[in-house]
């Protein structure tokens, strides 16, 4: 589809590592921060496809500032970020369609820790649309031997699979930092795969998506290496660090944090069963010890396994 010249915005480990994968490829790449000596007017000018890879925190503002200069309609807008935005409940790609509705917005997603891509370690992800020509031409530019694109029409359940088992990852940081086993660990991620989906459906996306890359692919990904800034945050808090202690030492965003007070708001709203979400929400909020979260969760009810998902 030929050579394309993109904006990304952010500078962080997957902003970098963007960059570096679309320059490999042969790309023009504009990487911008706050501390770029471009502006984001001059940035943006010319540009083909902007991808945002800022935090989620930083999208509603990073929005704002790009309504202000007028855009192309023929620009794709790519959201790179995971997370749920505290005052809308809104996820990053929700908030860039609400203010850019005459263009393509294309999700990235999937088991992409940034510090592999950077050392050449293979992967694979998932461009989602609604609009299939732009999650292709997003496919287009990243494909290469080693980093593997695949796309799909379900924006909302990929990037709430990548959301969500941000949540997760933290519980899963728990089990390691308390010793619990393998055998624990992969009960937890099973039934949490299943707590993603029972949300994701409820909010309209696919079930099958969680099936996939940017679901369990990403989940898997997050919850078994210690390169997961959330699960490095369970493992803390396991091993009796505070909360801000360990985000002090990460110097760097945990997006399971914030996500897990949102979440848990969004679901006593939308009547959502999430017991581990629920205990995750408890553990970071300091009203249950990592013990004592293990605990209430195999204390629950004995039950079937609902293969269906409609039940916790």
């Amino acid at each position: 589809m030929g050579t394309a010249t993109i904006a990304i915005l952010g500078a962080g480990a997957w902003g970098t590592a963007l960059t570096m994968l679309a320059t490999k490829a042969g790309h023009r790449v504009r990487l911008w921060s706050r501390r770029s000596e471009m502006s984001l007017a001059e940035t943006l000018t010319g540009t083909e496809i902007v991808i945002s890879a800022i935090s989620m925190k930083g999208v509603p503002e990073m929005v704002d500032r790009v309504q202000a200069i007028t855009l192309p309609s023929s620009i794709i807008l790519v959201s790179a970020t995971k997370g749920l935005d505290s005052a809308t409940r809104q996820t990053s790609a929700q908030i860039w369609q609400a203010a850019f509705p005459d263009h393509a917005v294309v999700i990235l997603s999937g088991p992409n820790l940034s510090e592999e891509i950077v050392q050449g370690l293979p992967a694979a992800t998932v461009a989602a649309s609604h609009n299939l020509e732009a999650a292709q031409r997003v496919q287009a530019i990243f494909s290469s031997d080693r980093f593997r694109v695949y796309t799909n029409t379900d924006p909302l359940g990929t990037e709430l699979g990548g959301t969500l088992k941000n949540v997760i990852a933290i519980a899963a940081g728990v089990c390691d930092g308390l010793n619990l086993g393998t055998n624990a660990k992969s009960g937890l991620i099973t039934r949490a795969l299943a707590e993603m989906i029972r949300i994701g459906t409820h909010l309209g996306a696919h079930q099958e998506t969680f099936f996939g890359l940017s679901g369990l692919g990403d989940l898997l990904a997050t919850c078994t290496s210690p390169l997961s800034r959330n699960y490095r945050v369970g493992y803390g808090l396991a091993q009796g660090k505070s909360l801000e202690q360990i985000l002090t030492e990460l110097q760097s965003t945990a997006e399971g944090v914030n996500t897990t007070n949102v979440l848990i708001d969004l679901a006593n709203r939308e009547g959502i069963a999430v017991p581990v979400s629920h205990q995750v929400y408890r553990l970071l909020n300091g009203t249950i010890t990592p013990q004592e979260a293990v605990d209430a969760l195999m204390d629950r009810d004995l039950k079937s396994e609902d293969v269906g998902l409609s039940q916790p």
